[in-house]
């Protein structure tokens, strides 16, 4: 990355969680962290102090955290994490297509907090820095050049199979929703079909994957989307 130390602003009301966030991420090295206890001092300290990430909690005394998960959005692209007690799954892909990098349902080790953390500082920083080579695990993929390579060789993909690689790998560590896939690979009524995409990532699997029947690279958020791990050791969901 291309900072030493990475600001992370901590929006939760909850003492308790905003203590044990606090000694994760300073622990784990490479962060310092801010705190705020509402939405106006989030907003506020968002706005004056250029955090490198936002952890957002949902559940704000003064004002509903997806408000200020589409406040921020309005003026900034800082990755976002969300933190909710709600599993719902709706919620999930209405705070993505809001803006919201990953999200976290409470409770939740801080292990994979940080993992989903690194993940979005590493695909925030990549884009600053317009890398057109994403690496996923033993995956290459050259964004410019449209060429993937697996192991150090080079495979070949269909079309449609390049595509949905190339979506996932612009958002490398985090989940995308099957609409926002659907949108990008297919046009008319197809859109609306996921078992299109089902079986497309079936296929990319048997590919990619060493296994696809337990796949670590393109991994399935249950009832959501779809998340390229970058790397082996990060957290998987669903």
């Amino acid at each position: 990355m291309s900072k030493s130390t990475n600001l992370v602003l901590l929006i939760d009301d909850e003492a308790k969680i905003r203590r044990f966030l606090r000694s994760g991420f300073e622990l784990h090295g490479g962060f310092t962290v801010q705190e705020a206890e509402n939405a106006a001092e989030g907003l506020r300290a968002a706005t004056f102090n250029a955090p490198d990430l936002i952890i957002l909690d949902l559940a704000l005394p003064d004002r509903r955290g997806s408000e200020v998960l589409e406040l921020i959005r309005s003026w900034s692209n800082v990755p976002i994490i969300v933190l909710s007690v709600e599993s719902d799954q709706e919620q999930k892909v209405r705070l993505l297509e809001l803006g919201a990098d990953d999200y976290v349902v409470k409770p939740f080790g801080i292990a994979e907090l940080i993992a989903r953390s690194q993940a979005a500082l590493r695909r925030y920083f990549k884009s600053a820095s317009e890398n057109p080579v994403v690496t996923a695990g033993p995956l290459s993929i050259d964004l410019v050049n449209r060429t993937v390579l697996l192991n150090n060789g080079q495979i070949k993909l269909t079309r449609k199979q390049y595509r949905l690689l190339h979506v996932l790998a612009t958002h490398v560590g985090l989940v995308v929703t099957h609409d926002k896939l659907l949108e990008e690979i297919w046009s008319g009524s197809v859109r609306k079909n996921i078992q299109y995409l089902r079986i497309l990532v079936r296929d990319l699997r048997q590919i990619i994957e060493a296994d696809p029947d337990h796949p670590r690279l393109l991994v399935t958020e249950s009832g959501v989307g779809y998340r390229l791990q970058s790397r082996f050791e990060d957290v998987a969901a669903g």
